[in-house]
């Protein structure tokens, strides 16, 4: 089982500049007997170029992240890496939006279980269609691929794919402070390269009021 927990805060007055920390996982990694155990921490700046929550067209290209983890034991990369993003949202109708999202990752001195290290390189693509049921209730239809290599050897690499369609619901609860608490629950089934996997993805989103709290469910992507 993997939890993941992000904190995302503007450092301005408006919410352009944001900087954002995510622990990304709490499992047994790649050895069971080790037990539960963190993984990688990411740290992550995204500058908004083009629009806000409210616009039509939101564009965010820029992100950096620097995660650590213990590679010994399975749970990271084993070294620090940049990660480059390019999500775009566009607002179809008043009811129906679109998400994408295309992303690089470069670690040049990831390591293995065994301390063998190598440079990867991963990539990854994603696209949702959110439908804007209710104010606080919104239906999602996503897409994801994602390429990566693993250290298999000393400078050898080798390439895996991942491609999961998942249905997903979230609603919000809006708190007078301005805090928005989001659930919501998924179903991602894998196809091609992924056939025959299945699982379920809870999701728990706390929005923190550092402006009045928005009339809709605030949608990252």
């Amino acid at each position: 089982m993997d939890l993941h927990s992000t904190q995302e805060w503007p450092f301005d007055a408006s919410p352009g500049n944001q900087l954002s920390y995510t622990l990304a996982a709490l499992h047994a990694g790649d050895q069971p007997s080790s037990g539960g155990g963190f993984g990688d921490v990411i740290l992550n700046y995204r500058y908004q170029v083009l629009g806000n929550g409210e616009s039509k067209v939101a564009f965010a290209p820029f992100s950096v992240l620097f995660p650590t983890g213990d590679h010994r034991l399975g749970r990271g990369a084993g070294g620090a890496g940049i990660q480059g993003a390019l999500p775009l949202r566009i607002v179809l109708t008043r009811e129906l939006e679109t998400h994408w999202n295309a992303g690089t990752t470069i670690i040049p001195n990831a390591r293995n279980t065994v301390g063998e290290t190598g440079t990867t390189f991963s990539y990854n693509f994603g696209q949702s269609f959110v439908c804007l049921a209710r104010p606080r209730f919104n239906a999602l239809l996503e897409t994801v691929f994602n390429r990566s290599q693993q250290v298999t050897g000393p400078k050898t690499t080798e390439w895996t794919s991942d491609l999961l369609r998942s249905s997903r619901i979230r609603w919000a609860y809006n708190f007078k402070n301005g805090l928005q608490i989001v659930p919501g629950i998924a179903a991602p089934v894998g196809v091609g390269p992924s056939s025959g996997e299945k699982g379920v993805f809870l999701y728990l989103s706390f929005e923190h009021p550092y402006r009045k709290a928005a009339k809709r469910i605030k949608c990252p992507g």
